[in-house]
């Protein structure tokens, strides 16, 4: 099992108008790479941005870029994403009816692979897949919103996944989003998560160097209970 957890800050919940500043303080206090949310107000209730905004935040940071689309036949897209800058690029299993392809395309073009699953929609959905992506991300809220609280039992599936995973040999990274902070990401840690994103956590009160940091902290606090 992985010990290494990594905290991955979600812009959407930055301040656009110092974005670069903000991007450089999560970058000092030690992250490796950026959740970039993407709606469309059609496959969720909310719209954000696009391909231009992920191509600004491409020039202003070496991190790895994790596009995650919240949109409707995000096939259509892809070419723009990807141009745009993004490493990896995470799709939901509910928007689209020939997931196979998308993963196929993103391989072909060097982008890695990833699928969402929303929180009433089950493990076995993507079994099938598992091979063949990088990522899961379990969403432990509905995806549309910031700042929802966290569905704890969504994270069963996360251990669910990890039992998978580890009697296949699968190499896949396992990514929750939603609801986390200091009071919760200690139950993430624990059911064994690789990749742990949060946004107003992070981009909330104080700043967020020390956000990042006091995060961290109960991350390592919990690390060997899992």
């Amino acid at each position: 099992m992985r010990k290494k957890i990594e905290l991955v800050p979600s812009l959407l919940s930055s301040d656009f108008s110092k974005i670069e500043a903000e991007i450089k303080a999560v970058e000092k206090a030690g992250a490796k790479r950026l959740h970039l949310d993407v709606m469309d107000g059609h496959f969720v209730p909310n719209i954000t941005f696009g391909p231009i905004i992920i191509n600004a935040i491409r020039k202003l940071t070496k991190l790895h870029l994790e596009t995650h689309l919240m949109i409707e036949n995000p096939a259509k897209y892809l070419d723009a994403f990807i141009a745009a800058g993004s490493d990896t690029i995470l799709f939901h299993i509910e928007a689209d009816k020939r997931p196979e392809s998308i993963i196929e395309l993103l391989r072909q073009k060097g982008i890695r692979p990833g699928i969402v699953l929303n929180p009433d929609t089950p493990v076995d959905k993507i079994l099938t897949f598992l091979p063949a992506i990088d990522q899961v991300l379990i969403m432990t809220v509905y995806p549309g919103f910031g700042g929802q609280k966290m569905i704890k039992e969504c994270l069963e599936k996360v251990e669910m996944l990890n039992k998978i995973r580890n009697s296949r040999k699968y190499e896949l990274m396992i990514e929750v989003d939603g609801g986390v902070n200091e009071k919760t990401i200690g139950d993430v840690v624990k059911v064994g998560t690789d990749l742990i994103v949060a946004g107003s956590a992070i981009f909330g009160k104080r700043s967020p160097y020390d956000n990042f940091k006091i995060l961290e902290r109960v991350i390592d606090e919990n690390i060997n209970k899992r």
